[in-house]
């Protein structure tokens, strides 16, 4: 089954680079890339349960995709335009570095919260709870940093970075609600039972995206 998956992964990487072969290399040309993959492989496990074998699938696939030289033509043009990749890439980085911002903020207004209430002699469940900024601020962290392109990389799809952003939110989010119930209810059975409802939704999710995930470092750095 797992063979037969990376064999299907494998087909339409291939298949799509061959397609764009000789287009210039462009963040833009990454994302349609990866939205492309995604389309085929859900078209591919459609017709699998429709009773299909793995190459018949991939053959309809292919067929359902229609005429994809509009696109090959208008990636070759934004690979030539260094004008239209600058905007992108500097309308991206301005998104990320503003997403980084905000979530280092957050996380750094919930740990000083947290501290100011500690000093002030306040209960303890107060002084946990300002921890849900850092929760905010970690998830918004990880998507504006996973979606901001490098020099060696380009950056995630946005929906597969939002799914990163949601695992480690409820990773997160996991200790947050087992130190407020601890404090809360005095019972450490209940804050470990809340915690774990939370982390294994967000450890789970976070396992399969890194088992999912696919190459984003760019061939000339």
């Amino acid at each position: 089954m797992l063979n037969n998956k990376n064999n299907n992964d494998t087909k339409i990487k291939t298949y799509i680079d061959n397609l764009f072969s000789g287009v210039g290399e462009s963040q833009q040309l990454f994302d349609l890339k990866e939205e492309l993959a995604t389309n085929m492989k859900e078209k591919i496990a459609d017709y699998q349960s429709r009773g299909m074998d793995d190459e018949q699938a991939f053959k309809e696939a292919v067929i359902s995709m229609g005429d994809l030289s509009g696109l090959v033509d208008e990636m070759r043009k934004v690979g030539q335009d260094m004008a239209k990749q600058s905007v992108y890439s500097t309308m991206t980085a301005r998104i990320s570095t503003a997403g980084i911002v905000a979530g280092v903020l957050l996380v750094l207004f919930g740990l000083l919260t947290s501290a100011m209430l500690y000093f002030m002699n306040l209960p303890a469940l107060e002084v946990s709870g300002a921890g849900i900024f850092i929760v905010a601020g970690g998830a918004l962290l990880t998507y504006s940093t996973l979606t901001r392109e490098t020099r060696k990389k380009y950056g995630m799809n946005k929906i597969r970075a939002a799914l990163y952003a949601l695992s480690i939110g409820l990773i997160l989010f996991s200790l947050f609600v087992g130190i407020t119930t601890r404090f809360s209810t005095g019972e450490t059975y209940t804050a470990i039972s809340s915690f774990m409802v939370f982390f294994l939704a967000g450890f789970g999710l976070f396992l399969f995206l890194i088992l999912t995930g696919t190459d984003r470092r760019k061939e000339k750095t």
